[in-house]
């Protein structure tokens, strides 16, 4: 029995119907083009139009030009049932577990078969972009709206590979690539990520759904694509999960016109993100991009020199080191000079209330850089 012959036998018992086939939501498969609205600006995921284990440097070119407040729908392929730990080919991998050949995407098959890639020096992740957006400038924030997330397949992925994840030369057990397929189902009128308790077990543990682009980036001031793993000032693999549906992401522009991206999409995520990805699975976004000049950040924010993100409730400065201590700091001195900046507080008064009122979270340890993030009750200070 090969292995991809037993990983099919394990999904039928995981999760099978009576034909073989896994319980999948039924959902729309959004394959490139389809199901768009007329009239949107629309930026596909195909070859073309991304980068597979880099990010964009100043020097790439656009592949879409937008004005500042344009809104715009982007497909992003993950990463996960492409690899070539899992074959480099989705179509053969996904049927592995039980999935119809109509149910896997387009793009990622032909991401997998003509998008170059350095196994040995580049990252995993495929990102969309560069997006030109004119009138950004350095010193500028580039704000990312999140308007809306919907999954283009009913299916991802949890993979543990390369000694990496929270516990490397402990898991995987004996090395080798562990990628759990994970449908998606609908209970109770929510869609809900399923795991087994054991191997091949029909009992599982169902979890829910809380979509979000690991990757939201702008170009840095360098001719080099950075690595896609690790996380920067310029943002790329933050993996914040609270970047869901209604939030945003400010981001401090590097190189004219921004030349933002975004990718590496999941369905859900662990603050931690333990066994080095989470519920990893292709995402459509639409997503306002707004140019925020200096002066205005300025007066809003203080001096933004990392991602910053707001929820309707919160607003979050980040700490990013590859030590995880230095991360906290990072993420506390980013907070109180945010309260200083925006709301007049004194610092050593701004130290205790962090103390007494903010929840730091760890964003990820598993991205060579650490995240940490801070969230700030905006209804604190009205």
């Amino acid at each position: 029995m090969t292995d991809i012959d037993r990983a099919a036998e394990l999904a039928r018992n995981r999760f099978g119907t009576s034909d073989g086939a896994p319980a999948l939501a039924d959902l729309p498969i959004l394959q490139p083009h389809a199901g768009v609205p007329s009239g949107v600006r629309y930026l596909s995921a195909e070859p073309e139009h991304v980068l597979w284990g880099r990010l964009p440097s100043r020097a790439d070119a656009p592949v879409i030009t937008i004005a500042s407040g344009d809104q715009l729908v982007v497909d992003t392929v993950s990463h996960e049932g492409i690899l070539p730990d899992q074959g480099q080919d989705p179509r053969a991998f996904f049927a592995g577990h039980g999935v119809p050949p109509h149910a896997v995407l387009d793009d990622a098959a032909a991401i997998a078969t003509t998008s170059p890639r350095d196994h040995a020096a580049d990252g995993p992740h495929v990102v969309t972009g560069p997006i030109r957006v004119e009138g950004a400038r350095p010193g500028d924030l580039l704000r990312i709206t999140v308007d809306r997330l919907v999954p283009r397949v009913p299916y991802g992925v949890i993979s543990n590979r390369h000694g990496k994840g929270a516990l490397p030369g402990h898991l995987p057990r004996g090395g080798a690539t562990v990628s759990v397929f994970a449908p998606v189902e609908e209970r109770g009128g929510s869609l809900v990520g399923a795991l087994p308790r054991t191997e091949g077990s029909a009992r599982d543990v169902a979890f829910p759904l809380a979509p979000f682009l690991g990757t939201m980036g702008v170009a840095p001031a360098s001719d080099e694509r950075p690595h896609s793993v690790p996380p920067s000032d310029f943002g790329g693999n933050i993996d914040i999960r609270l970047l869901v549906e209604g939030t945003q992401l400010f981001l401090p522009v590097q190189v004219d016109g921004a030349l933002a991206y975004v990718g590496d999409p999941h369905f859900a995520q662990g603050d931690g993100e333990v066994a080095l990805t989470a519920l990893e699975a292709s995402l459509r976004a639409t997503l306002t991009f707004d140019v925020v000049p200096a002066e205005e950040a300025r007066r809003e924010f203080g001096e933004v020199t990392g991602p910053l993100v707001r929820t309707p409730e919160y607003l979050v400065p980040t700490g990013l080191d590859p030590d995880l201590n230095e991360a906290m700091r990072k993420a506390v001195r980013a907070a109180i000079d945010l309260i200083g900046a925006r709301w007049g507080m004194d610092e050593h008064l701004a130290y205790a209330y962090l103390s007494a009122a903010a929840d730091f979270d760890i964003s990820q340890v598993v991205d060579i850089t650490c995240g940490v993030h801070a969230r700030i009750r905006e209804a604190d200070f009205a």
